[in-house]
């Protein structure tokens, strides 16, 4: 008898799948055969990043690989119609993996942690390679079948200047001019239809003054997301949905 693993417990390929044999290594081998105890023969599902799914049956295992056969490939789109990038000044220890994994189940296209004025937290490669780690775990959760990007992180002049112009540009601030009523009518309602995204989220101390002039510069709306202090993996997540219910 066939054996089939849960519906939502998904597994990475790090390789494009680019043949009807793959192999599972890592921590997806350890899962899918010490921890669920998979057997020859078991039915699974792959994703590799690039927008398509596999239905794979296990061929056979050792300690640290598992073999796969594909048996179907489907191209299945859980995205967004728009590219979000969220730039956004990391909050410290646990709260770095909340932000990302929420962001990702809502859809966001890349991270880009920010180096501001007042940051608390640093983004090392330790950091960011924990936060890549957390992009997987949540994409397999919320079946999407691309992979978010964290990016390099940039001082934040340096992000406010490279989003393009054709870009929809949002920068949290309180006290903005700007309602939050109007994140969700502005998005489908300008002369062009918007394609992308960006979103600018300070440290807990906010953006600086001179932070502050640069998106004036660049050409950023500010967006109060109203009178009560968010922290960042909250104002980030407030931000991104707005976005995402608009998109619907």
């Amino acid at each position: 008898m066939v054996s089939r693993i849960p519906m939502l417990s998904r597994f990475y390929s790090e390789k494009p799948v680019v043949s009807d044999h793959v192999e599972l290594s890592g921590s997806e081998a350890h899962h899918l055969h010490h921890v669920l105890r998979a057997d020859i023969g078991t039915e699974i599902v792959i994703w590799d990043g690039s927008g398509r799914e596999f239905d794979a049956r296990v061929l056979k295992m050792d300690r640290s690989t598992v073999f796969c056969k594909i048996v179907s490939v489907r191209d299945v789109c859980r995205e967004l119609p728009v590219t979000v990038t969220l730039g956004v000044a990391l909050p410290k220890g646990e709260r770095q993996r909340w932000l990302v994994e929420k962001t990702v189940e809502l859809g966001v296209t890349t991270i880009v942690p920010l180096i501001a004025e007042r940051s608390v937290a640093r983004p090392t490669q330790t950091a960011l390679g924990r936060m890549r780690r957390t992009v997987i775990e949540a994409s397999k959760q919320c079946r999407r079948n691309r992979t978010a990007e964290i990016a390099t992180a940039r001082k934040v002049e340096d992000f406010l200047a490279c989003c393009p112009d054709e870009a929809l540009r949002w920068i949290a601030h309180p006290e903005s001019s700007k309602p939050n009523r109007s994140l969700l009518d502005r998005i489908y309602t300008l002369n062009r239809p918007t394609k992308h995204v960006c979103l600018a989220i300070g440290p807990e101390g906010g953006f600086s003054d001179q932070e502050i002039e640069w998106s004036d510069r660049y050409g950023w709306h500010r967006v109060d997301l109203g009178p009560r202090t968010l922290r960042v993996e909250t104002a980030a997540v407030a931000l991104l949905a707005a976005v995402a219910l608009s998109a619907v």
